[in-house]
């Protein structure tokens, strides 16, 4: 494989709740600059009308990411009032969770439980989303999400921002662009907390964690012929596997998994 095992900041306990916020903030401005909302829900719509589910399942959500546009997209199609989203998490941030689960749309829920993404739950039946949080997954745990919801007969689309196709070196050297791009980004972050605002232009913490993670990211991020080495042995004819990039402001990728009605 390309992808490579490197770690993420984000990645450990330690790491301050605040500070994995703040970069969350900022992901979700790239999200919107990038056209995310506009992929996922083309995506979705597909996942949602082959299956006949009225349902996501968002997975390794943490603070929900891009997920709620998508969903109000999705809500604003025909028969849309009958969808639901549930965001779930290992580490279920619980911050978040209590503002959804308080929030005026009762479609939209947080799962309190803890939910792995190598073994969902039955009662979480629906489409399954991972949003950016794919490349996380060692090869080992990453074979095994897809095999459960293969198993499961249940749908799933994967869908990254990172972007492998370039030489890793080349990923070292744009760490500096990415460190000044955070500059640019942090008055869109909603919302822009103190934090936020401190350590970003007087203590420059969080530009270098974005940073870093950054190119972390594109260097794990599972290629499409990455992908060939995961799903081999996974194909069968009652479950169809589609992979691809999705040209615009950067080049996306995407795994779709769809179980085939009628078999």
């Amino acid at each position: 494989m390309k992808r490579i095992q490197l770690f993420e900041l984000e990645d450990f306990p330690w790491f301050p709740h605040w500070l994995r916020a703040c970069l969350t903030r900022l992901m979700v401005v790239m999200h919107q600059l990038l056209g995310t909302p506009a992929d996922l829900a083309a995506l979705l719509t597909r996942a949602l009308r082959q299956t006949g589910q009225h349902t996501l399942v968002d997975l390794c959500s943490g603070g929900g990411g891009p997920m709620r546009e998508v969903f109000r997209a999705l809500q604003g199609q025909p028969g849309g009032q009958k969808l639901r989203l549930t965001f779930t998490d290992l580490y279920p941030n619980r911050e978040v969770a209590a503002e959804v689960n308080g929030g005026p749309d009762p479609a939209l829920t947080y799962w309190l439980a803890p939910v792995d993404a190598r073994q969902v739950p039955a009662d979480l039946a629906g489409v399954r989303t991972m949003v950016s949080s794919f490349h996380h997954m060692d090869p080992a745990t990453a074979r095994r999400i897809l095999q459960h919801a293969r198993d499961s007969r249940q749908a799933i689309c994967i869908y990254e921002i990172s972007d492998n196709g370039l030489p890793i070196a080349l990923w070292w050297v744009s760490l500096p662009l990415i460190f000044l791009m955070v500059f640019f980004l942090t008055p869109f972050a909603r919302p822009l907390t103190w934090k936020q605002l401190v350590f970003t232009y007087l203590l420059p913490v969080i530009p270098l964690c974005f940073a870093w993670d950054g190119a972390v990211s594109n260097a794990r991020t599972y290629t499409l012929n990455d992908l060939d080495q995961l799903l081999a042995g996974l194909e069968t004819d009652d479950y169809h596997w589609e992979k691809g990039l999705i040209a615009g402001k950067a080049k996306k990728l995407y795994l779709l998994g769809l179980p085939q009605r009628g078999e």
